[in-house]
C-alpha cells in the first residue's frame, strides 16, 4: 500500500532521465518537481490536521483543511508552471505542464486504487 502512496514520486524520478533523453528543459523538471514535492508535504500536514479534527468529531474543520490544502496545491503547481513559462521559455512551461499532468494523473490513479483496496485507511470524511 505504501508503494501506491508514493507512485507519484517514482514517476517524478523516472521523468528526469526522460527529460534528459528528450532534451527537454531541465528547469521545467526542477521547478515542477519542487512544486509537486512542496505541495505533497502540504497535503501530508493537512492530512494530519484533518485526522485530528476528525478525532475531535469536527467534520467541518476537517473538510475546510482538506479543501484549503487541495486548492493551495493546485495554485502552487499552476504558478510554478506559469513562472517557468514566463521566465525561461514557452517550451519549458509546456514541459512543466506536461510533467504536472502526468504527476497528477499518477497520483489520482494511485489514490483511486488505494481507496478501492482499503476504503477507510485515510480517515475519510464519512
Amino acid at each position: 500500500m505504501e508503494a501506491l502512496r508514493n507512485i507519484d514520486l517514482l514517476v517524478l524520478l523516472v521523468a528526469l532521465p526522460t527529460f534528459i533523453l528528450l532534451d527537454a528543459p531541465l528547469i521545467a523538471w526542477a521547478v515542477a518537481g519542487a512544486a509537486w514535492v512542496v505541495g505533497r508535504i502540504g497535503m501530508e500536514l493537512a492530512a494530519r490536521k484533518r485526522r485530528r479534527a476528525l478525532a475531535a468529531a469536527n467534520r467541518n474543520a476537517a473538510l475546510g483543511v482538506t479543501a484549503a490544502a487541495v486548492m493551495g496545491r493546485v495554485w502552487l503547481l499552476a504558478l510554478a508552471i506559469l513562472l517557468v513559462g514566463l521566465l525561461d521559455e514557452r517550451d519549458a512551461g509546456l514541459a512543466a505542464a506536461v510533467l504536472a499532468l502526468v504527476l497528477v494523473t499518477a497520483h489520482l490513479g494511485a489514490s483511486f486504487v488505494a481507496h478501492l483496496l482499503d476504503p477507510g485507511a485515510d480517515g475519510s470524511l464519512r
